[in-house]
């Protein structure tokens, strides 16, 4: 950092900071394995490649479309991705690009709150006032330039609502048993561009009689796309996650210091396996907010059919046989259209909390 030499530096250099105070962090998720899809990914490419390094469509990899939708978001200096250790052969392979940003690798996949706890504390160093964007760079979304126009209305709203974490949810094209559902309740805040409601609960992939019934609750799929002050995000995280975040509070006061390898090292031998959605957001539901995706497709893309009724669904083609696919997708005749669905079935019939 520069020096000041008189008022007038002290004046732009406060000002440089709090512009940059101003951006989100985005913290992209890539350290799963993607063991659902390595029967296709075997199949087709003779070997197993987790989702998020597979260019299924055009030229980029589905880590390539994320980290191009977070630098959209925020400066490269704000993205911090968490990779697997188990992927380096993958990652060696992949062109880096100067819009990338930070990767952080951790040693073992240990599900998803871990992850997301790694990207959390080096955010928080770098920036501790910062919002915080979770990005998983394993799923599917159309248009991307309208995703990110609407992940940035959850900023503005997050900002507003800083005693909560806000997640988005997505319309549910079917009652699908295999996602997550955010049953929503009561609205929060309503503006021209949106609305935000609480939430009465998460139900995490539930059985199809299930599935049917928070269908027609008025409940979406939950993204995982979540969006909260940082301090906020840990917070919550030391109250509902009493068994990981002790190691985290480890590792953030040893980032930047000649230990920093060795502990996260340390640290990662003996951690629990925590899943996020179950260990901290059905625990916390009474602090998340949520607000529905408007005219966006999204998708997970863990079973082939649904890959290719996404793409299909938009006019293109997947780069794998169609002849890879067992049994052939229901729908791939489908064409997406754009609409205000989510916002008017997640309004239609709130739950209380």
């Amino acid at each position: 950092m520069l020096k000041p030499t008189g008022p007038g530096t002290r004046l732009l250099e406060t000002e440089a900071m709090t512009t940059s105070m101003q951006q989100p962090v985005a913290i992209v998720l890539a350290g799963g394995d993607g063991m659902r899809l390595r029967p296709l990914t075997e199949r087709w490419l003779g070997r197993h490649v987790p989702k998020q390094y597979c260019v299924f469509s055009g030229t980029r990899s589905m880590l390539d479309h994320t980290l191009d939708r977070a630098a959209d978001l925020c400066d490269p200096s704000r993205i911090l991705t968490v990779v697997g250790r188990a992927h380096r052969d993958v990652r060696g392979e992949r062109v880096p690009r100067a819009s990338d940003g930070t990767f952080i690798e951790q040693p073992a996949n240990l599900d998803t709150a871990p992850g997301v706890l790694l990207g959390l504390v080096y955010a928080m160093r770098r920036d501790p006032d910062a919002t915080v964007v979770i990005l998983p760079s394993d799923h599917f979304v159309y248009p991307e330039r309208r995703f990110v126009e609407q992940v940035r209305v959850a900023i503005q709203a997050a900002e507003r609502l800083d005693d909560r974490v806000l997640l988005l949810g997505a319309p549910p094209a079917n009652v699908e048993d295999d996602y997550g559902w955010i049953v929503p309740a009561e609205e929060l805040e309503r503006r021209s561009t949106h609305r935000v409601f609480a939430v009465a609960s998460f139900v995490e992939k539930p059985p199809a009689p299930e599935a049917a019934r928070v269908y027609h609750r008025g409940a979406v799929w939950n993204t995982l796309v979540l969006v909260a002050r940082a301090r906020t995000l840990w917070r919550l995280s030391c109250e509902c996650l009493p068994t990981l975040a002790p190691f985290f509070t480890v590792l953030r006061d040893a980032i930047g210091g000649p230990r920093e390898a060795v502990v996260l090292e340390e640290l990662y031998e003996t951690m629990p396996r925590v899943n996020f959605s179950s260990g901290l957001l059905e625990q916390a539901h009474d602090r998340i907010a949520m607000l529905p995706l408007e005219g966006v497709m999204w998708s997970d893309w863990g079973q082939p059919a649904r890959i290719v009724e996404s793409l299909l669904a938009i006019g293109r083609q997947p780069a794998f046989s169609l002849r890879l696919v067992e049994p052939e997708p229901q729908a791939l005749r489908r064409t997406f259209h754009p609409g205000p669905t989510a916002v008017t079935r997640a309004g239609a019939a709130p739950e209380a909390a």
